[in-house]
């Protein structure tokens, strides 16, 4: 046998024995956690199939001029109310499309398939992807970019009460307490139209929000009245033009 091909052989051994350690490394990663989206069905899931189907491994959300909206909708995954947990995924969204990923929330029962609750937030043309927002309670509790930290809630625990502390689509209640970068340099590390990965991490009070492995937004939120330690777990289509999203290996450690 040549020098030659002995060579080469062990090259492919060394390039093997990489291989076996990148995976194992990647198991590791991921250990703990489990899919909760099979690629091929809705099994787990439940939303208004007019905007919701799979679609080669994906679960798209899309509306059309035919099917606007009045009201957000989102299609809710049934495997329970996480409490602390991680979830993984990817997204890819349209430049005209809005969405995000509710989580800890409450479904309400006077609007089909509406969620209210925290949210990472989704867009096509990401000026809010990353951040923090609350649907239909306390509206943003960071933007992209920031490290906050909520105060305890002392007004009137009413929604009318809880709305008065919300200015210009924000939360008044809410500290900046560190900077994790610009929002527009962050924005620059989110593709458009392309697949991005998110990782949620929520423990306890303290919630955080990453885009293609960059912390995008990081929360702790001390509202006992409004906050919420665990709830539903959708994915949003939002009232607007016609748009589509895509969202792929969804799956979560709890």
């Amino acid at each position: 046998m040549s020098f030659r091909f002995i060579k080469a052989g062990m090259l492919l051994a060394a390039v093997m024995t990489l291989t076996s350690q990148v995976d194992t490394f990647a198991q590791k990663a991921e250990k703990g956690f489990k899919s909760i989206f099979d690629g091929k069905t809705l099994k787990g899931w439940d939303g208004d199939p007019k905007y919701w189907r799979v679609e080669n491994g994906s679960l798209v959300g899309e509306i059309t001029p035919e099917t606007l909206l009045k009201t957000n909708s989102f299609i809710i995954w049934r495997g329970g109310e996480p409490g602390d947990f991680e979830l993984k995924g990817s997204f890819k969204i349209a430049a005209a499309g809005n969405s995000g990923i509710n989580y800890r929330s409450e479904q309400l029962t006077d609007v089909p398939f509406a969620l209210k609750g925290y949210q990472a937030d989704i867009d096509g043309k990401n000026n809010y992807t990353g951040q923090n927002y609350e649907e239909r309670k306390r509206t943003t509790l960071a933007y992209r970019g920031q490290k906050t930290v909520i105060k305890e809630y002392t007004g009137e625990k009413t929604p009318e009460g809880v709305r008065k502390n919300v200015a210009k689509n924000a939360w008044t209640g809410f500290e900046v307490v560190g900077s994790l970068g610009s929002s527009d340099s962050l924005k620059t590390l989110i593709k458009s139209e392309e697949w991005n990965t998110f990782h949620l991490v929520v423990k306890g009070n303290h919630l955080q929000h990453y885009i293609n492995d960059v912390l995008m937004s990081d929360v702790t939120d001390n509202d006992t009245v409004n906050g919420a330690k665990k709830g539903l777990l959708g994915v949003q289509v939002h009232v607007g033009p016609p748009m589509k999203v895509e969202y792929k290996d969804l799956r979560i450690k709890q």
